[in-house]
């Protein structure tokens, strides 16, 4: 009966999937696709919800949701046609998309390349942003967050997505070798010079990173944080236990990379899939196993039975439970497909009541997720 249950969420999910580009999974439409003749006819797209990352003068207005553009280049098995990903990431913005996410270390320099590519004719009207932190940019090399190999690695950056500043650069990892004192002081004298708009770090769980929180806070006083990025989920919640309540302390920005669990949590993957060794890190990570996956199934059921009643995907009660949890976050997931960006955007658009978000967020909490979200040691990235 459970693998039944499986089979039958998958071939839902694909059909909902393909019917998506044709009408709202949630009956409204604010985000909708724009109709190709718009600009001629001097229409412009519907303007998608938007938060706000950071405070003050430090703080930038984005859509609800991100793209995370490293699937379309680097660590998902297939590499896509790069035309395609040109025009979904152009395509983008007409959905309402304003934050694309990238780093030097997808590739390296490749994933970068790409998303500087697609967005130079559209440059002034979206925000890139993008990380440091590796020798080389090659994770497998190891951590590098010298005041030098910053600003090396920012000239790289700035070529390789043909632009003349960066919109919000993170430090990819803490490197425990370089005090944050000087990783905040050299991005603080990058933002002078007009080459950096806003300072972010990046971490997998900061709460679990030796002094991470009070790192963070080193990192503020002499740089103030724009956004923390780290992984969260409905099957990765770490960073409710600390790094929530910091950002809202701090006024920082939090933007949840894996929002869907590199793909797990909508159903796109199953017991069954195939990773390439050569191009994907799930090979390597415990909770794409496939007797994990089976045994943390009960969490995509939980949200397929609230997304059901009301006409959303479990993609979709996902990404709005996320929304749900703080005003200030903003998930980057990734797709290299037109309808799945569509459908991740539309996630915006439902609210829940009270008592709706009180019982999912009880009964997701009541299902013990199995498996850890890295093997140990680096170089995982994503």
């Amino acid at each position: 009966m459970e693998n039944n249950n499986r089979r039958d969420f998958l071939k839902t999910g694909a059909i909902a999937g393909a019917a998506l580009l044709a009408t709202s999974a949630l009956g409204v439409v604010t985000t909708g696709c724009s109709n190709p003749s718009n600009k001629e006819n001097g229409n412009t797209p519907p303007k998608s919800k938007r938060r706000k990352l950071g405070s003050g003068n430090h703080s930038i207005e984005v859509s609800s949701f991100g793209l995370g553009c490293m699937g379309m280049s680097y660590h998902r098995s297939f590499i896509p046609d790069k035309k395609a990903m040109i025009a979904l990431i152009r395509k983008a913005p007409d959905l309402g998309v304003n934050l694309f996410d990238t780093a030097e270390a997808y590739g390296p320099f490749t994933n970068q390349e790409l998303v500087g590519e697609a967005l130079e004719p559209i440059r002034k009207d979206v925000l890139i942003a993008t990380k440091f932190g590796f020798k080389e940019g090659k994770p497998e090399i190891g951590l590098d967050s010298r005041p030098e190999s910053i600003r090396k690695a920012v000239e790289t950056s700035l070529k390789s997505l043909r632009t003349d500043y960066i919109d919000l650069l993170y430090q990819h990892r803490i490197d425990p070798n370089v005090p944050i004192e000087d990783v905040a002081g050299t991005v603080k004298d990058l933002i002078a010079e007009g080459k950096v708009k806003h300072f972010g770090m990046s971490e997998r769980d900061f709460s679990q990173t030796k002094d991470g929180i009070a790192l963070i806070r080193k990192a503020h006083a002499i740089q103030p944080v724009t956004a923390l990025q780290s992984e969260y989920s409905t099957m990765t919640r770490q960073p409710e236990k600390e790094v929530l309540n910091l950002c809202e302390e701090l006024g920082i920005g939090f933007v949840p990379y894996s929002p869907l669990s590199r793909g797990l949590i909508s159903g796109y993957i199953n017991e069954r899939t195939k990773f390439n060794p050569d191009n994907d890190n799930r090979i390597s990570l415990p909770r794409y196993k496939p007797e994990i996956i089976i045994a943390n199934w009960p969490i995509i059921d939980i949200l397929k039975e609230f997304g059901d009643h009301r006409g959303l995907t479990v993609a979709q009660v996902a990404l709005a439970w996320l929304l749900a949890q703080k005003p200030f976050i903003v998930p980057v997931p990734g797709t290299t497909k037109l309808a799945h960006l569509q459908e991740n955007m539309w996630s915006a658009d439902y609210e829940f009541t009270a008592d709706e978000l009180k019982k999912l967020t009880a009964d997701l909490s009541a299902i013990e997720i199995k498996g850890e979200r890295y093997t140990t040691g680096y170089p995982a990235t994503k």
